[in-house]
């Protein structure tokens, strides 16, 4: 085989992976493990509001003193969601169009409730992002309070003070758990990995993770809306 050959038959390859079912499915694997492991990070990260004033602040100009690494982070995660997102909808729009006619009766058969509110999740805490982006990284929605550029933890206690704003992230996180819960062990099958005796283990290890991940991100608006962090 020539070097031209081999050049476009590598070029012919990529877009039939995009194409392909399984493609998608891989690709949804990869971009989930990356945002999977951002939300591990940034979980770890905001806990630290616990430790007072003095960590959580230190923690925020350690991301900022960073620079280029972090807008490549920004970049990963951006490319991550967005090819995330596409695979998930046209998946979504192929399994409908190959069933064009719907069940006269829908039974949820072998399907769970996160594997069932996948779809309409992703998008939901997409739009939770952008807003909480725009809440406590910009500053431009920032309600009950003024934005403190480099001061985390009054930006973080303040906002999550209104108690909207900490019901809006509780329920978007939740559905986010939700998410995840279907996603960490679906990945496994995205990649093959699918086996009678080892799925169970998988769905519970993902359902552990998911909670403590969940529970995790809500303590913070509750204890702010308690008063146990002022």
């Amino acid at each position: 085989m020539s070097a031209s050959t081999a050049v476009t038959a590598d070029q012919n390859r990529a877009p039939g992976f995009w194409q392909s079912t399984n493609g998608k499915k891989a690709v949804m694997a990869v971009t989930g493990a990356i945002m999977f492991l951002f939300i591990i990070g940034h979980v770890a990260g905001n806990l630290q509001i616990f430790e007072g004033p003095d960590k959580l602040n230190a923690y925020g100009h350690f991301l900022h003193s960073i620079g280029e690494i972090l807008w490549v982070v920004r970049v990963v995660l951006i490319a991550s969601v967005i090819l995330h997102i596409t695979a998930t909808v046209q998946l979504a729009l192929r399994n409908k169009a190959a069933r064009p006619v719907g069940y006269s009766r829908k039974q949820a058969i072998n399907s769970s409730y996160a594997s069932r509110t996948m779809y309409w999740s992703g998008p939901i805490v997409l739009v939770f992002i952008i807003f909480h982006l725009l809440q406590f990284t910009a500053g431009y929605i920032h309600p009950g309070s003024q934005f403190i550029e480099g001061d985390v933890y009054h930006n973080v206690v303040a906002g999550f003070q209104v108690w909207w704003v900490s019901v809006w992230y509780i329920f978007a996180v939740s559905l986010l758990g939700l998410h995840l819960r279907h996603g960490i062990w679906s990945a496994f099958q995205s990649i093959g990995y699918n086996h009678p005796r080892h799925t169970p283990l998988l769905k519970k290890a993902a359902l552990i993770i998911a909670l403590l991940i969940t529970l995790g991100y809500i303590s913070i608006p509750i204890s702010v809306l308690l008063g146990l962090v002022k």
